[in-house]
Formats: C-alpha cells, structure tokens, sequence
C-alpha cells in the first residue's frame, strides 16, 4: 500500500468505524461489565485494543495509535497530553538514578530544561553532544548510558544528524535511540527504517495541523514497546477523546498539506537567498544546512519550517521586522496552517557542547497555507523596515 493510501485507510478497521467512515468519539471512564467472565477476558486482553478502563483507552484512542504505528512504523504507539509530555514520558520509562543519557545539544529546549531540571535531581546525568558528531558518538558512551537521544532537523538551527550511524553505534551498546521525529512527522522520515528505537512526535503540530489540540505520541519497535506502554499507563498519561478525532481528521491531509508546504516554504527560501540581508538559508533541502547529505540521503520531503541568519542587524532592527509582518504572527508552535515566525538574537543561551558562531541575529519561519506571494510581499516589507533601523 502506497503511503498516500495508508494516510486515508490508517486506523480504519471495522471495530473502530463500526460501518461508517470515521472512528466515533467514545469517552469513558467506567466500562461495566455484566460477567465475571467478561471482566477477566477485558483484563486478560487489556492490551490488546480492550476497553477496560477510561484511562487505558477506547476506541478513538485504539484507532489513533493504530493509525500511527502503521504511518510511523514500530509495534505500537503510547499518547500523551503533548509532545513535551511524550518526550519526558519515554525517557523517563527507560532510566533510573545512575543512568547516564547523551542528549543532542540542538535540543527542543523543553527536552534539555527537563534534562536540567529533573532528571538531573532523580540521578540521572545528561552529556550534551555536537548534532553532527556521527561516529564520534561513541567516544561519549558511557558504561551506564542507557539512551542517546536525536531531534534530526534540530530545533531553531535544523542540524539533520546522521541518524543511521549513530543508531548503529548505539546499539552496539546496548544504548535505546530515540528520536524527536517531529518535523519529519512519520511522513518524510522513517524512523524504524534507520535503526531508532522508539520514535517520539509532537503530534500537536503536523499531525493535528490545525493549532487546536495539544497531543504527544511515542511509538517504539516490539523490543521495547511493553515497557513503554506499561510505564506511561503506571504514569497516568492519557488523551481526550475529542483530540484524538480531531488528530485522526488531521491525519487524512496530511499528504497534501506537507506538500503544500514545502513548496511554499522552499519558494520562501529561494527568495531570501536573494536578500541583502540574508547570510545562510537553513533549510535541510539546502547544501548550506549542516547536515543537507544526510537529509538527501534519508528524507522523502520537507515542510514549512526552516530557519535563516542575517548577515547584519540589532535587537532594534529585529522588533522592528518582527512588529511590522502581517501574515507571520509570532509564535512558539508551527505545523498549523498559519504562518508564523520567531526572531532569535542568542542561540548559545540553549546550546552547551556546540558553539553557535553566527554574529546577527537568526529568524525561524513557519510557511502556513497562505498564498506565497502574499507572504514574499510581507517579509519584504518588513526587511525594509529593518533596515530603516540599521
């Protein structure tokens, strides 16, 4: 089946859809049962898409992790209320005091400041690694490093790492490898394909697609999945039915919509590249984005978010880019349909292994679903009010 038709037909079985198109909306705390004999089949097969408990699932639930094991691959996918929480949950489920966890210094930021913050107060020690170290991961292994981490483009500076080797590596010992696939949204990025263990997504940006739900997934291959599954359940995480529709309608465009964007978003680049202003275009289908051989090698597309650095500029100049777009709003998320852009001055503030080099300041674009021109036109006058401030 052609990936286009598994976007349609995922998570679809009868049991879920009970005769019409799409998985019904089933909320639940309490399921009854009228027979001894009933209630132990429903424990017996708890894990087994059995509703049991409000909190273990029911049917939109069972359909949507259907759904993503079978776009993303693996043996089954955990949900949580966010993507943050489905990152925290998934480390958490692996290691305890005296472990030690290589992180990618291109980090969600989120992902480091729980590494800091918390597991650094449970025992757990982080080393933060460059995002393009490749084979020279093993150099940081560690006898008691239970899990190296991946975020492939990283987030604010869109490093691609070379997965497969650092997967390879890895496991050679011992170590799980998971991936923050969020940007690859288990649509151009195959994780289980490359050798990671359990892939982690927040689901609130492209799978949803709307802005209008917050929601984490984390699916891992058969090795390790019993005992994701187990510990986010003893952990309390669960999702509301009523999201998980709306990420299941999400799921059916999301073939057409990432390829909307990345055209969109590629036209933006291009354009810039043609800036003044503008000194690197970092777009992973770009040569001048670290890690671009990688990004030809393993993806099947892009997306809308990609980042770029001045070549002059100021804290003034910025705000006053910033303050004057129309149809880029300001924003921490992206994977909407809407446009949205952040302005960052200090990159080295969220790294610790790596040096960011870059002098002026850098800006994140999320290319939405507006028409581009549109778009060209507004980020166009807005370099002239930047340079007005120059």
């Amino acid at each position: 089946m052609k990936q286009d038709t598994k976007i349609v037909t995922a998570g679809r079985k009868p049991e879920f859809t009970q005769g019409v198109v799409n998985p019904s909306v089933t909320r639940a705390s309490t399921v009854v049962f009228n027979t001894v004999d009933e209630m132990n089949n429903a424990l017996k097969n708890r894990h087994n898409n059995t509703m049991l408990y409000g909190r273990r699932g029911t049917t939109t639930s069972f359909a949507f992790s259907d759904a993503m094991t079978e776009l993303e691959g693996g043996a089954g996918c955990a949900l949580y209320p966010s993507g943050t929480a489905a990152i925290t949950n998934a480390i958490i489920s692996f290691v305890e005091s005296g472990d030690h966890i290589l992180m990618v210094d291109s980090a969600y930021e989120p992902t480091r400041d729980y590494c800091d913050k918390i597991l650094a107060k449970m025992g757990v020690e982080t080393t933060y690694y460059d995002p393009l170290i490749g084979a020279g991961i093993e150099s940081l292994i560690k006898e008691n490093t239970r899990i190296v981490f991946l975020e492939s483009p990283g987030s604010i500076t869109m490093e691609v790492q070379d997965v497969p080797t650092i997967s390879k590596i890895a496991h050679q010992h011992g170590c799980i490898v998971m991936l923050d696939n969020t940007w690859g949204a288990g649509i151009n990025f195959k994780p289980f394909e490359y050798g990671v263990d359990i892939s982690v997504q927040a689901a609130t940006k492209y799978i949803v697609g709307h802005s209008d739900v917050m929601l984490g997934t984390a699916t891992a291959v058969e090795k390790y999945w019993p005992q994701l599954r187990d510990n986010s359940y003893l952990m309390g995480q669960c999702t509301s039915p009523d999201d998980l529709y709306l990420a299941l309608r999400g799921i059916r465009t999301i073939g057409v919509r990432l390829k909307q964007h990345q055209e969109s978003a590629l036209k933006v680049a291009n354009w810039l590249k043609t800036r003044p202003e503008v000194d690197t275009i970092l777009h992973p289908a770009f040569d001048s984005c670290p890690g671009h051989e990688f990004f030809k090698r393993d993806f099947k597309g892009s997306n809308g978010l990609f980042s770029f650095t001045l070549n002059c500029g100021n804290r003034a100049a910025l705000t006053e880019f910033l303050d004057s777009l129309t149809h880029f709003k300001m924003g921490y998320s992206w994977g909407g349909f809407e446009s949205l852009v952040l302005g960052i001055t200090s990159v080295d503030s969220i790294r610790s292994a790596t040096k960011w080099t870059a002098e002026f300041p850098l800006i994140r674009l999320h290319i939405g679903l507006e028409d581009v021109d549109d778009l060209i036109e507004d980020l166009a006058q807005g370099f002239e009010k930047f340079n007005a401030k120059l």
